[in-house]
């Protein structure tokens, strides 16, 4: 009887644990039983992992086998555990020694003939293996994608026979070459295609400055979605901590592009789509869309028109910056520090308020309409702006307006001050740090006062509109907030609360 351990990770949340394989070899009739709740693909593992042993040209323990994989209440999936389990036969075996293990963490699919096939969610086990100062073993092109993890041991394998010449010191594991990442160049739509709309476009810079959330709403045609396909063209590039939490996020999913490497996502789910698709779920949990535009942006086009269990889920993600699914067996955390961009009609037909008289919504529906969007999610959104419509005059006179690149340079630089003097964007200031760094001056606080006691604001409310004002004050370039900066925030809601007093 013996027993071996190989360690690896667990990937159905960023903060789950690892999976310990653990093999207990016993005399009796042959058999091979796989525990710790395995699914299908898991469980299929038996068969891969004894053809690719024999056919190694490793003895199979002709022996009663149990393989455990700890801890047994998490579900386990997918064919990452085949290297590992393999490698635990052999080691209790004593086809190689167990102490060779130590330190070391193994993740890879297993081919009848022994070769190993890449895995998703390299990259995520190489920021917790680098954490844990162990080493990461992958098949090779799973490596090529953990190298972009700086200071992460990781070793590249084509085979088990290759891991285990490594193991047992007779050839070394070759280190991936770190990749030539983000050599796609996405083309991202230039601002300077939106003609007029000011406002909006201001509040587009706005936005982007700070990190906030957006909603612009007005009639079929003005621009909304537009203007929302082009913040991307004025976001500051990624810092590479902010590379690689999106990398992981698209990495566990099993859809990250080395090309695109440090380039901000840009997901626009159709309204359609479920709970689970845009926030996360599945009997293991997976990552929804808010999870993969993690230092991205999540731009939801038609917002009432989203089951309202949607958007009634978004609250949370919006406040905390990561959401947790949770089923009856099991729980995951996923990062979802999105930025969000919707987009909505004043009416079901579109045409509230339009000169021609278009409109033939009665009062009930347009209430109806505008009551999808529940009181607290609006209060999570920091700038609301009408997008009204052009005439043709309008249109023909307007002068082309400035390019991203001008307008991501003024962006750059007002993020660079809030970096500097808080480490985060003005968006995610709260408490202490928000009182710290967003001081205004007394006709600027006689004016917030004002405003809430007026609009009614709530203490949510009072938060953002002295988030946007700070954002106001850094592209100003002002130190203390003042009263116009408070007046453009408390603008940005008071469209809001006025476009939505019919309801």
């Amino acid at each position: 009887m013996s027993l071996a351990i190989v360690l690896t990770r667990a990937l159905d949340g960023m903060d789950a644990p690892p999976v310990s394989v653990e093999v207990h070899l016993a005399n009796g009739l042959p058999a091979f039983s796989l525990v710790g709740l395995p699914d299908t693909e898991v469980r299929e593992a038996r068969d891969r992992v004894r053809a690719a042993i024999q056919t190694s040209q490793f003895e199979f323990p002709a022996r009663r086998i149990t393989v455990n994989l700890a801890p047994a209440d998490l579900p386990k999936e997918s064919g990452r555990f085949d290297l590992a389990i393999a490698l635990g036969i052999l080691a209790a075996s004593d086809q190689i020694k167990p102490a060779s293990l130590e330190g070391h963490e193994f993740a890879g699919e297993l081919s009848l003939t022994g070769l190993l096939r890449p895995v998703r969610g390299a990259l995520a086990m190489a920021l917790k293996t680098r954490d844990a100062n162990r080493t990461l073993v992958l098949p090779t092109d799973s490596a090529r994608e953990a190298a972009l993890v700086r200071n992460a041991e990781v070793l590249a394998a084509e085979s088990l026979l290759a891991v285990v010449a490594h193991l047992n010191g007779h050839d070394s594991l070759p280190r991936p070459a770190v990749p030539d990442a983000g050599s796609e160049v996405v083309a991202v739509p230039d601002l300077a295609d939106v003609k007029g709309q000011m406002e909006a476009r201001r509040a587009l810079e706005v936005a982007a400055a700070g990190g906030h959330s957006l909603l612009f709403f007005g009639s079929p045609g003005t621009g909304k979605s537009m203007l929302a396909q082009r913040l991307p063209g004025i976001l500051p590039p990624m810092t590479e901590g902010e590379a690689l939490a999106s990398a992981a996020v698209y990495s566990l999913s099993g859809s990250f592009d080395i090309a695109r490497w440090g380039q901000r996502s840009f997901r626009s789910p159709h309204h359609s789509s479920s709970v689970a698709a845009v926030i996360g779920g599945g009997s293991i949990p997976s990552p929804g869309e808010i999870s993969l535009a993690t230092h991205g942006i999540l731009f939801l086009d038609e917002l009432p028109e989203f089951d309202r269990r949607v958007l009634e889920a978004l609250r949370e993600p919006l406040e905390t910056g990561h959401v947790d699914v949770s089923r009856a067996k099991h729980r995951a955390r996923f990062p979802a520090r999105f930025q969000l961009v919707a987009a909505m009609n004043p009416c079901p037909c579109g045409y509230l308020g339009d000169p021609r008289g278009r409109c033939r919504c009665s009062p009930d529906q347009v209430a109806r309409y505008r009551g999808k969007l529940s009181g607290p999610l609006l209060d999570r959104i920091d700038v609301m702006l009408e997008v009204p419509a052009l005439t043709a005059d309008e249109l023909h006179a307007a002068q082309p307006g400035e390019a991203s690149s001008v307008v991501r340079e003024r962006v750059r630089a007002a993020r660079s001050i809030a970096m500097e003097r808080q480490g985060t964007p003005n968006a995610r200031l709260a408490g202490e740090a928000l009182r710290a760094h967003a001081q205004v001056d007394d006709a600027g606080r006689q004016m917030l006062a004002r405003a809430i006691d007026r609009l009614g604001l709530s203490a949510r409310g009072h938060d953002r509109v002295l988030r946007v004002a700070r954002t106001l004050a850094d592209m100003a370039g002002a130190a203390v907030i003042g009263r116009a900066h408070v007046a453009e925030a408390v603008q940005y809601r008071r469209n809001a609360l006025n476009s939505s007093a019919s309801r």
